[in-house]
């Protein structure tokens, strides 16, 4: 691994690691970089090896998260980089603010799509998208789940950057909350149970059964999505409907309770490492594209769950 002391690129996404590990998004902000990223933090060469895109990195033990400190630190040594991409991960929000300031350039926050002098832009809760053009250099966020990304056929080629703090006040963290599953972002949730229409079929009504999962998921450690249908008739919130009109998710495991599984749904459904499907209906799409179908009804055993996995429960 050689040192250098600047970086030379079209694209450069700028990666926040904390211990090895990278923030969300980080292999889609390096995908849509080209394959080119700066990893700043604790044990940078370990997430090297977790970001499959990972053509080209420059890697830089700067220590704790310091957002204003890296920003004055960083920005000479991407000065001549045009276009710069962070996740929009809590961390990348932090540091990308900061970053353009000091670089004097436009921010492009809340990304789907990042070209050479353009942006296009999620707005009103990801409902319009707003194609933003300069032809200046620019610092953007890319939204985590939106892109997807192809690994690198071969080894990255990494390099070390010399990284020297700029003494000045600077926020200070005092501690680092796990998300609470229930108000977590989807994009971010590992678990997620999701409630479909067949939620509303039995003794209790729709509103009555969605309350009940929210139970069962934070029982669970999970969080609460949902279909179109479920957060039209509001039964749920909308910032809980998983779609292609709706949240983008990429969870570790997804379950889904009397959901048929419409391509409106499946759609913004990503990549789940494991898809159980609670319905009734064998042949449903649902069921049809899930790694394990419980052929049963979908309130009945959310019923059961409520009922082993909480107290005092009267379901």
């Amino acid at each position: 691994m050689t040192t250098q002391h600047t970086v030379h690129t079209d694209s450069l996404a700028v990666l926040v690691i904390r211990d090895g590990v990278p923030p969300l998004g980080g292999d889609e902000a390096i995908a849509e970089a080209g394959g080119a990223a700066l990893l700043a933090g604790t044990g940078c060469a370990d997430a090297a090896t977790r970001l499959p895109p990972l053509r080209r990195g420059w890697c830089a033990e700067a220590g704790a998260f310091a957002p204003g400190t890296w920003a004055r630190a960083f920005a000479p040594l991407l000065r001549d980089v045009p276009r710069i991409v962070l996740p929009a991960s809590a961390d990348g929000r932090d540091l990308a603010p900061r970053l353009a300031a000091e670089l004097d350039r436009p921010l492009l926050a809340g990304a789907v799509r990042v070209g050479e002098r353009c942006a296009e832009l999620a707005r009103w809760d990801a409902r319009l998208a707003v194609t933003v053009e300069t032809p200046h250099p620019f610092v953007a966020t890319l939204v985590p789940g939106v892109r997807g990304c192809v690994p690198f056929d071969g080894t990255p080629e990494l390099s070390t950057v010399d990284f020297a703090a700029v003494g000045r006040r600077d926020a200070e963290v005092l501690e680092v909350l796990e998300p609470d599953p229930e108000t977590a972002d989807l994009a971010e949730a590992p678990r997620i149970l999701g409630a479909g229409a067949g939620l509303a079929r039995g003794e209790l009504s729709g509103p009555e059964s969605v309350a009940l999962l929210g139970r069962v998921a934070a029982a669970l450690g999970a969080s609460v999505g949902a279909t179109r249908v479920v957060t039209d008739a509001g039964w749920a919130p909308y910032e809980r409907q998983i779609g292609t009109t709706g949240v983008v998710v990429d969870p570790e495991l997804y379950v889904a309770f009397g959901v048929s599984g419409a391509a409106q749904h499946t759609g913004g459904l990503g990549a789940p490492r494991h898809v159980v499907s609670v319905n009734t209906d064998a042949s449903s799409p649902m069921t049809t594209l899930a790694d394990l179908g419980l052929v049963t009804d979908a309130q009945a055993l959310v019923r059961e769950l409520a009922r082993r996995l909480t107290e005092g429960t009267d379901a």
